[in-house]
């Protein structure tokens, strides 16, 4: 990204990742995209000529997400990222919301319904029969289903499968 990026690539290259990014300060899905969506505009009104636009970026949603606990009346340590493990520093937020949005394009790939079947184990928790349950599918179908999802995740996500199966409670961005 150069030294003036375009507004689209930027947005393309980054929205994800800024999302996933501010998931770390705030549980809001909704408040989280407005903030993104406020960080581009604010930098787009800034003339978009700062010489990093991707820490320019980080920086505004870093800062708008700490208001927003500030104003709900969160104490000094309350501010900091989080992951399902607990605090995190700022830098590794940034690291992981790459891998984390990574992740999440990987399986925006996978067909509907494999996608599916993996968002219900993963991200809900359900087991392989409250799954076959809730879809009318057999276990054995689900089971097969998940674990092509998975594969097709080892193989075209190298290094990110073994964050999905660490968190099985990740948010979606």
């Amino acid at each position: 990204m150069g030294q003036n990026p375009d507004i689209r690539d930027l947005f393309r290259i980054l929205y994800r990742p800024l999302c996933v990014y501010a998931l770390h300060y705030l549980k809001d899905a909704d408040a989280v995209e407005d903030v993104v969506q406020e960080a581009f505009t604010a930098w787009w009104q800034k003339g978009a000529g700062t010489d990093n636009a991707k820490a320019y970026l980080y920086a505004i949603v870093r800062n708008r997400c700490i208001d927003i606990l500030r104003r709900q009346g969160r104490q000094p340590e309350q501010l900091l990222p989080e992951d399902a493990a607990g605090v995190i520093s700022d830098e590794e937020a940034v690291d992981r919301s790459a891998l984390e949005a990574r992740l999440w394009e990987a399986v925006d790939r996978l067909p509907a319904r494999r996608r599916e079947l993996l968002l219900m184990s993963k991200r809900d928790g359900l087991t392989y029969e409250q799954i076959a349950d809730a879809t009318g599918l057999s276990v054995n179908t689900v089971r097969n289903q998940i674990s092509r999802a998975l594969q097709s995740l080892r193989d075209g996500a190298a290094g990110i499968l073994d964050y999905i199966l660490l968190l099985p409670c990740l948010p979606l961005a």
